[in-house]
């Protein structure tokens, strides 16, 4: 099912191409960084940066964007998404902004246009909240991290 997200392209994000898929099967829309060419965002050693994409986004209702890493920039150059996955809320009318951080050793540097995460449209299931006494058992029970094995 293809529904439409609607953009608008802010004046500094002018010339960089819109949000797209990088193949037929791809699950997320590349976002490019909207800096400008004169003023890259150097990301020192394990320091973050909150890097503009010159976008403001409505997702259709019922929607949220999950702001995810790029595979690549992960394997080559230590680049993630910190807050992974990061989450736009359909309602949200604001510049979409990457909070990038820099897991490696070496100075990362931003540049105009590079592709710096991706954006995966995803349904959200909105729930009830129901006070009770108590839940249902299962067999996992209580147990928590590492309880079903290594």
């Amino acid at each position: 099912m293809t529904q439409t997200l609607r953009i608008v392209q802010l004046p500094h994000a002018e010339g960089l191409p819109v949000p797209a898929y990088a193949s037929d099967a791809a699950a997320g829309l590349d976002l490019a960084a909207a800096v400008p060419d004169n003023a890259p965002i150097v990301i020192a050693p394990r320091q973050r940066a909150m890097v503009p994409t010159g976008l403001i986004i409505a997702l259709p209702d019922g929607t949220e964007g999950q702001v995810r890493p790029r595979s690549g920039l992960a394997l080559k150059n230590g680049i993630t998404v910190l807050n992974t996955p990061g989450t736009v809320d359909s309602d949200y009318r604001g510049e979409v902004g990457i909070i990038l951080y820099n897991t490696s050793d070496e100075p990362f540097t931003v540049t105009r246009g590079l592709r710096i995460a991706q954006l995966i449209v995803a349904p959200v299931l909105r729930v009830r909240i129901e006070s009770v006494a108590s839940l249902d058992d299962t067999a996992r029970g209580a147990g928590g991290f590492g309880s079903t094995g290594v």
